[in-house]
């Protein structure tokens, strides 16, 4: 990491702010701290930062809501929420919006600071693996699936991919058939393939579900204990 790498952390908690802002700035990030939900917000599109952290309640704006925004314009800008509650359904929430991991106070701020590194390390394409190198657009089933551009067309649609959705089709689509293991793909595309993690991971597996269901060729099953499989039956694939 260097001094261009922005980080914008959003926490009211003056002193955990100050603390990751410390930790952070040893590491030789550029942090920007806000204590408020709307500063935070405002920062993030004049500073266009490399990774945000944000804490859910905060006063004016919370962080599910400064996500949302940040995703109706930004779909790659990886988030990471800080919470003090730990229900499933905020779990879940914060991962349907578009979070890159939840990690749930109290925390290690070393093991904050390896999350980050790991989640830029993917979306900087630092550490890339073979089977994810970017290649030319695939026919899937009636859609045009173009890795490189993160699009899956079809004749009646043009949908825009995140940058994970994307990477977990092509896991999905190169091991076609076949299954993907659960605890590899977490641990490529996520860093770990902690509980967190695996929730987050079916959220995505449900998007590309709902991204396909048009193509009645195309099924991504669960293999129970064992991880997913992207079917494309040959005798409903065009000629």
């Amino acid at each position: 990491m260097n001094l261009k790498t922005k980080i914008l952390i959003v926490e009211d908690d003056p002193y955990l702010g100050m603390i990751m802002q410390e930790c952070f700035e040893s590491r030789d990030f550029n942090v920007h701290l806000y204590a408020s939900g709307r500063d935070g917000l405002d920062a993030f599109f004049e500073l266009r930062p490399d990774i945000c952290i944000l804490d859910v309640m905060l006063p004016m704006m919370d962080g599910f809501t400064i996500a949302k925004k940040i995703r109706e314009k930004d779909v790659k800008t990886p988030i990471i929420f800080l919470t003090a509650r730990s229900l499933k359904e905020d779990v879940r929430e914060g991962f349907s919006i578009g979070a890159d991991d939840y990690v749930k106070k109290p925390f290690s701020i070393e093991e904050l600071i390896m999350r980050v590194q790991a989640i830029l390390k993917r979306t900087t394409n630092q550490s890339v693996n073979n089977h994810l190198q970017k290649n030319v657009p695939v026919k899937l089933g009636n859609f045009i699936f173009d890795f490189e551009k993160q699009t899956l067309i079809s004749a009646s649609k043009k949908q825009k991919l995140t940058a994970l959705e994307a990477d977990l089709l092509k896991m999905l689509c190169d091991n076609m058939n076949a299954t993907l293991d659960r605890n590899e793909a977490l641990r490529k595309l996520w860093g770990d393939d902690n509980f967190f993690n695996a929730r987050s991971m079916d959220v995505y597996i449900t998007k590309l579900r709902k991204h396909l269901k048009t193509d009645p060729s195309l099924e991504i099953i669960n293999i129970r204990g064992k991880g997913y499989k992207l079917l494309l039956l040959e005798n409903n694939e065009a000629s």
